[in-house]
């Protein structure tokens, strides 16, 4: 794995990860978002031929970082998997047995409908809306109210940022991206499996680029 970006937010130090991850250093906590795990078995029940190995690949790239940092704590900030149970929760279920003494947390995002039973077998930490540690708060979805009051920096997930990169002529490139506003962070989307919401960045922001198994700073 190419080695991760040093960021620092909130007094608290960060790695950017190229395989669209945080490690949050002091708290041993590697945070993920919208992982969307099942979404390929989903298409292929409806007769749209997605190949299973995306699916590993995912998994594969999260054992990868499991191994990289080591970390106490998997905190997933919404969108874990993408519908219904299906063969590919069995799979992650066989994993998660394999890694069992790693805390894993997850903030619920719109998609995740699984039962409480599911989550409670196989040892994983709920929050419906919101989850809190020390100078930082995570939400799936963030809204700009939510600021309102607090002192706090979030992390959200959902939208899947990107951005696009323009060339000579006509052309460009859209690249998925950390996107770290003055009171929220955008987290990229950790599947392979999805499309990109391009964003205007704010003056004040800093926009990390994942590119060539890099990230890249546009600034």
């Amino acid at each position: 794995m190419q080695a991760p970006l040093s960021f620092s937010v909130s007094g608290e130090q960060l790695w950017l990860s190229p395989h669209k991850a945080v490690y949050w250093e002091s708290a041993g906590t590697l945070i993920v978002s919208d992982l969307h795990f099942g979404k390929t078995g989903h298409f292929r029940k409806a007769g749209i031929a997605v190949p299973q190995h995306v699916f590993r690949n995912d998994l594969q790239r999260l054992f990868d970082l499991v191994s990289f940092f080591r970390p106490h704590t998997i905190l997933i900030v919404g969108d874990f998997f993408h519908s219904a149970e299906n063969r590919e929760a069995d799979l992650f279920a066989r994993w998660r047995n394999d890694h069992d003494g790693i805390r894993i947390r997850l903030v619920m995002g719109n998609h995740d409908i699984f039962s409480e039973d599911w989550y409670t077998i196989n040892n994983i930490e709920v929050f419906k809306n919101i989850y809190s540690q020390g100078p930082f708060s995570f939400v799936h979805e963030w809204l700009p109210e939510m600021e309102n009051g607090t002192e706090t920096y979030f992390f959200s997930g959902h939208i899947h940022p990107g951005v696009r990169l323009s060339g000579m002529g006509r052309q460009s490139l859209r690249l998925p991206c950390f996107y770290f506003g003055r009171s929220a962070a955008i987290l990229p989307a950790f599947s392979e499996f999805t499309g990109l919401a391009i964003l205007e960045p704010d003056e004040g922001s800093r926009v990390f680029v994942i590119a060539e198994k890099k990230v890249l700073s546009l600034q």
